[in-house]
């Protein structure tokens, strides 16, 4: 009789929890609050009371007694199976893969969905769905007692945004009703034009993961070769314009609407025409490099400038020095003609020999070239004393 007495607690503390019809406690949760129409749901239901075995991975909504039916509209999967993430966890997890309806996504004229309702879970389920519906979970956790958990389904307005560094630039799209198969990654067109005059091209931006609903390119940016693959013709200062065509747009737009969504950047640093390049005021020096205050009259010297280039792309030019007399006139003309890489410097010099005394003015210019006078930086200007 001891032996039984003492036994029976045991008994009652290691015994299973059976549910509480008249307080029914069993959460239902998505992973997201929103869905679009072919992503993959994973649902989460917390329900310890239905964790019939403590040593096992136990399941639960995969019969008729007791089902649990995941539905969209007129679309459902009854009796769908829910396995226990763990023994004796009493939470029991289970995936759907929304379909879709048919519709063509990307406006090519083709269909791009493949809408399918079957599976049994807890894995594998496919579920055809609307554009503005949403995805209801029902659990019948006691008889006639029925829980339930409703998430809607929407599509989505996409955006495109640019990123640039140096001579290359990324295109990204986020669009997650474009996220067709959640199990890999998808991608999507984009154009890409340029005002520099140039074709433009189109590229397929990919799925950063394989259910992110965001897609990327890289873009190579030349000033000098022409557009082609991932190559856009595009100097310094020219815009660029990507363009996307979302052909999923959310109410109040119809399933046939479309939008073209762009987005557009300024190559480079934003620069005025002039302050693409700079020069420091022109210095004398004698063949030795030393440094003159005046000149001499019949003696050479050498006017030198120093020249920078403040772009991110490689920049021709032509330096010119200009001698005036205290007239006004011309008294020497010269140039030379170079190129400098981005962000180099360079210092540039010519000779001249004064023939007479006098005040002479050394103004110096930078040009596109010696037949294109478009100033590259301000000019500059100097006095010298010629004994």
């Amino acid at each position: 009789m001891w032996s039984i007495l003492f036994l029976l607690p045991l008994l009652l503390a290691y015994g299973e929890q059976i549910p509480d019809y008249n307080n029914p406690y069993a959460p239902i949760m998505t992973d997201k609050q929103v869905y679009t129409w072919t992503d993959k749901v994973v649902i989460t239901i917390i329900a310890p009371s239905w964790n019939s075995d403590r040593y096992l991975v136990d399941s639960i909504g995969g019969t008729r007694d007791h089902a649990i039916v995941v539905s969209t509209g007129d679309n459902s999967l009854e009796e769908y199976q829910f396995a226990e993430t763990g023994a004796n966890s009493g939470i029991f997890r289970a995936e759907v893969t929304l379909t879709g309806f048919e519709h063509d996504a990307n406006g090519d004229g083709d269909i791009d969905t493949n809408p399918m309702t079957s599976g049994s879970g807890p894995t594998g389920g496919f579920l055809e769905a609307d554009r503005d519906s949403a995805v209801t979970i029902t659990f019948e956790f006691a008889d006639g007692v029925i829980l339930s958990e409703s998430v809607p389904i929407s599509w989505n307005l996409g955006t495109v945004s640019f990123e640039q560094s140096g001579d290359s630039a990324s295109v990204r799209v986020a669009d997650p009703d474009m996220n067709l198969n959640p199990n890999i990654p998808d991608s999507v067109s984009v154009r890409i034009a340029t005002d520099s005059g140039s074709a433009g091209i189109t590229i397929r931006a990919t799925e950063t993961t394989p259910s992110s609903g965001v897609f990327a390119a890289d873009l190579v940016l030349s000033e000098t070769a022409p557009s082609s693959g991932n190559r856009i013709h595009a100097p310094p200062g020219s815009q660029l314009t990507a363009r996307y065509d979302d052909h999923t747009l959310p109410e109040p737009h119809s399933e046939s609407d479309r939008a073209k969504i762009e987005a557009t950047a300024t190559v480079g640093p934003v620069l005025l025409p002039t302050e693409r390049m700079s020069m420091s005021p022109v210095i004398f020096t004698n063949g030795l490099g030393g440094s003159l205050q005046s000149l001499s009259a019949g003696v050479q010297a050498q006017m030198v400038g120093t020249l920078s280039n403040n772009q991110l792309v490689a920049q021709d030019f032509a330096y010119i020095f200009q001698v005036r007399n205290s007239a006004g006139s011309i008294e020497a003309l010269s140039w030379v003609l170079g190129s400098l890489l981005p962000g180099d410097s360079l210092d540039v010099s010519q000779s001249w020999m004064p023939s007479v005394p006098g005040t002479f003015t050394v103004e110096s210019f930078v040009w596109k070239s010696i037949t294109n006078s478009d100033a590259l930086a301000p000019s500059t200007s100097v006095q010298i004393a010629v004994e």
